[in-house]
């Protein structure tokens, strides 16, 4: 359904993204952000069921800044790859990979004409919660179990535009305890917890919860639905 298309940052660096097309008009837009194992074949398919929707759904690759054409499983190699790639995005100068980010909802935005979502998963989850509060255009964000969106300084920011969280009570990355905390500063956010560990939503792995996901999902959609139209 989809295809690899360059966009162009702020900077100049050529973005590849991930692109899958909606038949007839786009209703509006989603873009997504991968987690740590690149513009794989699960977060394809999430694009790919997006624009099934009705929605464009872009999916730039945040790992192209530190390594082109990353696409990764899920065995302990590919996440120790995976977490080596995030640590040299993280030691990006300035604004990273948001300018990225950016590129990919202004194209969202021009190519579907209507408003843009953003959902993004793990690493992804993290980096929009930094897109809702730092990136311009965005009419809604979902953020699926962020690896880091509950450390102190990061609940210290504040979104501008609406946002949904999806987190697994059995997630040895992100404590109960940072849920609540997260939760409590920000009675804005729309959250779930899920009796599901970390990855829940993605069926390539051990941890996939069919019963989260569908209700997950159920959710985003009725979230970009009421916010997006």
């Amino acid at each position: 359904m989809g295809q690899f298309i360059e966009l162009k940052s702020a900077d100049g660096f050529a973005v590849p993204a991930y692109v899958a097309q909606p038949d007839g008009k786009p209703r509006a837009a989603v873009v997504v952000l991968q987690e740590i194992f690149g513009v794989n074949s699960h977060i394809r398919a999430v694009a790919d069921r997006f624009a099934a929707e009705g929605y464009l759904a872009v999916a730039p690759a945040t790992f192209a800044r530190v390594k082109p054409g990353v696409d990764l499983g899920y065995t302990e190699a590919d996440m120790t790859a995976g977490f080596e790639l995030k640590t040299a995005v993280a030691a990006l100068p300035g604004a990273g990979v948001l300018p990225d980010i950016q590129a990919a909802i202004d194209h969202a935005a021009q190519a579907s004409g209507g408003k843009v979502g953003i959902v993004g998963f793990c690493w992804g989850g993290l980096l929009t919660w930094h897109a809702a509060c730092m990136l311009k255009g965005l009419s809604a964000a979902i953020a699926y179990y962020g690896g880091g969106i509950t450390a102190e300084d990061e609940i210290a920011r504040q979104p501008q535009c609406p946002v949904m969280a999806h987190f697994g009570d059995q997630d040895h990355w992100i404590p109960m305890e940072g849920i609540a905390a997260f939760t409590k500063a920000h009675p804005e956010v729309e959250v779930h917890v899920y009796a599901a560990n970390h990855g829940f939503n993605c069926d390539q792995r051990g941890s996939y919860n069919e019963a989260a996901a569908k209700l997950a999902r159920e959710r985003s959609l009725a979230f970009f639905a009421s916010r997006l139209a």
